[in-house]
C-alpha cells in the first residue's frame, strides 16, 4: 500500500522507486524494527545495481524511515547520500518541485480526528475473529449454566465495551486523561459503565454483579484501545512495552476477580 501511494504521488515524473521488504509492515513500525533500515536499504541498492541506473547517488528516505536508517553507514557501505524528505507522500512533488528543500510543513506528522477515526475500521476488521469467539462463549457458557438471558447481557456489555476501547477511545483520544493509552481506554470504560448505570435500563445486578462490571469492562476497554499504540505519532516501541508490562497484569487481574465477582453474584 505504501508504495501505492507513493507512485500515484509521483505519477508523471521521471524518478526511481527503490523498495524494500518489511514483509507488510509500515515504513514507521518497519523502521522501529529494523527491515525498513540500514542493511536493507544497502543490500537493496546493491541488489538492484543502482549505481548504474542514477548519476547523483541520492536517495530520497520517508523521514518517518530515519530512526532505522544511518545514513553515515549508507554511504560508507555503498557510497550514496541518504536525504529525508517528508512525512507524508503527498508532500512529494512539492519537495521535489522545491529544489529538494523540507519544509517545517512537510515535518509536521498529525493525528487529527479524522486520521484517527481511518483506524477504527482497520483495528474492528483485526479484532472481528476473536470477538465472535468470544461472544459465542459468553453466549454458551450461561445457557449451558441455566441462564440464558444472561448470555444476552453479557454479550452486549462485551461488545459495548471493546466498542469504547476501539472506537470510542480513538474518537476521545486528546481529550481523556493519562498519557497511556490503557488508562485512557479504561477512563473510556468506567464512563460506560456508570453513564450505563445511571441512564441504561434498570436491572437487579446486584453489588456483586456491579463491581465485576465496573472491573472487567473497563479492563477490556483498555485492552482494546491498546490496539493503538502503533498508530501515534507520540509512542515509542519501549514506552510501549512498558506501558504493557505494567497494564496487562492489571488487566488479567481485574478480569480475574471482576469473574469471581460475577459467579458470586450469580449464585448468591
Amino acid at each position: 500500500m505504501s508504495y501505492d501511494i507513493v507512485r500515484s504521488q509521483l505519477a508523471g515524473r521521471n524518478v526511481w522507486i527503490l523498495v524494500l521488504e518489511t514483509f507488510g509492515v509500515n515504513v514507521w513500525c518497519a523502521a522501529g524494527k529494523g527491515t525498513f533500515g540500514t542493511v536493507e536499504l544497502v543490500r537493496r541498492i546493491q541488489v538492484t545495481g543502482l549505481s548504474r541506473l542514477v548519476s547523483h547517488f541520492q536517495v530520497l528516505a520517508p523521514i518517518l524511515g530515519a530512526p532505522g536508517i544511518a545514513a553515515h553507514e549508507v554511504r560508507k557501505q555503498c557510497g550514496f547520500t541518504v536525504r529525508y524528505a517528508t512525512v507524508k507522500a503527498e508532500d512529494l512533488p512539492e519537495y521535489l518541485d522545491n529544489g529538494l528543500v523540507t519544509t517545517p510543513r512537510m515535518r509536521q506528522l498529525t493525528f487529527s480526528l479524522r486520521e484517527r477515526l481511518v483506524l477504527v475500521p482497520v483495528e474492528l476488521i483485526l479484532s472481528l475473529k476473536p470477538l465472535a469467539l468470544i461472544g459465542l462463549l459468553l453466549l454458551a457458557v450461561p445457557l449451558l449454566m441455566g441462564f440464558p438471558s444472561a448470555g444476552v447481557w453479557l454479550l452486549v456489555a462485551f461488545y459495548s465495551a471493546a466498542l469504547s476501547g476501539l472506537a470510542l477511545t480513538p474518537l476521545l483520544l486528546p481529550w481523556l486523561p493519562g498519557r497511556h493509552f490503557s488508562l485512557k481506554g479504561a477512563v473510556a470504560g468506567l464512563a460506560l459503565v456508570a453513564g450505563y448505570l445511571l441512564v441504561g435500563p434498570r436491572l437487579e445486578l446486584g453489588m456483586f454483579s456491579t463491581l465485576a462490571a465496573f472491573l472487567i469492562l473497563p479492563a477490556v476497554s483498555a485492552f482494546y484501545a491498546l490496539n493503538f499504540t502503533g498508530c501515534t505519532p507520540y509512542t515509542s516501541i519501549s514506552g510501549v512495552k512498558k506501558e504493557m508490562r505494567i497494564a496487562l497484569p492489571i488487566m488479567a487481574g481485574c478480569i480475574a476477580l471482576g469473574a469471581v465477582l460475577a459467579l458470586a453474584g450469580i449464585f448468591y
